[in-house]
Parts: C-alpha cells; sequence; structure tokens
C-alpha cells in the first residue's frame, strides 16, 4: 500500500510544536487594519492555539512527527 499523500493546503496553514499543539495564523490581517485599535492589531500578529475540537479534524490531514 503507498503512503497517504500530506494534504499540503492544510501543511502551509498549520503548524504542528514538537508538544503537539497546532498553531494557526488570526483572520483578517490582509488588509483594512488601520481601522483597528492597537490591542486588535498586536493580538492580530501572534498566532492562536487550535481548539481541541479543530485538532480531531486536522489529526488526519496532519502529518505524524
Amino acid at each position: 500500500m503507498p503512503k497517504m499523500k500530506t494534504n499540503q493546503s492544510i501543511a502551509k496553514r498549520f503548524k504542528v510544536t514538537k508538544r503537539g499543539k497546532i498553531l494557526k495564523r488570526v483572520a483578517g490581517q490582509a488588509h483594512f487594519n488601520s481601522r483597528e485599535n492597537g490591542k486588535v492589531g498586536r493580538n492580530k500578529k501572534s498566532d492562536l492555539v487550535a481548539s481541541q475540537t479543530l485538532k480531531r479534524v486536522m489529526a488526519i490531514s496532519m502529518p505524524k512527527r
């Protein structure tokens, strides 16, 4: 049986840490950011840890490390 291929669209959007957490970028960073206040702008620059639900769904698509 051949190896399963990694879903590349998922692999480019998410990162798996050594401890198995899944990091994702905050949505809404592309444009129209000048209207946001400083607090929102700072929070958009950091990565988020994905929820347990998303982690379960993505376990199928992400490669094992």
